[in-house]
């Protein structure tokens, strides 16, 4: 494994419920942190396995110094919280809910794109992409569906944003007009509500080209050589190539060792064997990352440090 993952700025770990992605995300910004790079460990994963990992409590609200480790903090995203904030930023673009009502819905969450939660949750990582006080960022995702929906919103958000900013500007005289008859105000802070849709927008495509370099960015799909984990991996892939974002790493999580005394160990072991196979024959060009079984848990910054030199051998940082 080459330092070339260290280079970059916000690395994703993600894949099929249960393969160890979090564990590999936690020992990944342990050996980061530990190569001197200011270090954030972000879980988008509404389960918030980091703090099991870590074995320590890890809030939503502030970062978390990690224990026993320099240079790394934690955050467990609070996607509830997060809708609160998003549904009063709404309120605010239609606080007399005319648009909403045009349109055809209730309330002003009616205004809200599909997929809201997760749109809430990559509105929460513009502040990660576009925060400097860390050299990297390390992404621990939900399972693969969830994930997939995050990636894809750039282009989505970005999208209903200008049609929400398209839908103010035709309807801003007949709203003001509306706030004139029922004795509302359409002064300074209406124009500040809509500069700060406006400011949104551009910052989901800062984000959208951050995320879609090459030399900031990198996903690392992570595995188990079974056939199910393969075919998840597959439909991973394949959607990360169609929203253009880079991957070229693969971590094969729970590799049986060679056991022959062990009927049971030595059948595992055939069985993956094939399936490694084909994993090799799959991905061919990228870089595969085979981890062993260990004969007890990864949990723990002591024991994760452990992995990470495991998986990061080569660097002599």
């Amino acid at each position: 494994m080459s330092l070339s993952l260290f280079e970059k700025r916000f690395l994703f770990f993600g894949g099929k419920g249960g393969v160890g992605k979090t564990t590999m995300a936690a020992a990944t910004a342990i050996r980061a942190a530990d190569l001197g790079l200011r270090t954030l460990l972000v879980s988008t994963d509404p389960a918030h396995s980091v703090s099991d990992s870590l074995d320590q409590q890890i809030g939503g609200e502030t970062y978390t110094q990690v224990q026993n480790v320099n240079n790394l903090w934690a955050i467990e995203l609070n996607t509830e919280e997060a809708m609160r904030t998003y549904s009063d930023m709404i309120s605010h673009q239609d606080p007399s809910g005319t648009i909403s009502e045009f349109i055809g819905g209730d309330d002003p969450a009616s205004l809200s794109p599909p997929g809201a939660d997760e749109t809430v949750a990559f509105i929460q990582l513009l502040e990660f992409i576009q925060n400097p006080e860390y050299d990297i960022v390390v992404f621990d995702t939900a399972p693969t569906g969830h994930t997939l929906k995050l990636l894809q919103l750039p282009e989505m958000t970005q999208s209903w944003l200008y049609r929400l900013i398209k839908m103010r500007r035709r309807l801003g005289g007949m709203l003001t007009g509306f706030k004139t008859l029922f004795g509302g105000s359409s002064g300074p802070d209406e124009q500040e509500a809509f500069e700060k849709l406006e400011e949104l927008r551009d910052q989901v495509e800062i984000a959208r080209v951050h995320l879609a370099n090459a030399k900031e960015t990198e996903f690392v799909a992570v595995t188990i050589p079974t056939i199910m984990a393969i075919w998840e991996t597959e439909r991973l892939i394949r959607a990360l190539f169609e929203v253009a974002f880079p991957i070229s790493q693969i971590y094969i999580n729970q590799v049986q060792p060679e056991n022959p005394d062990c009927t049971y160990c030595r059948a595992r072991y055939e069985s993956q064997r094939e399936n490694l196979v084909k994993i090799k024959d799959l991905y061919s060009e990228f870089d595969l990352v085979e981890i062993q079984m260990f004969e007890y848990e990864i949990r723990g910054t002591e024991r994760l440090r452990e992995l990470s030199h495991i998986l990061y051998r080569e660097e002599n940082r």
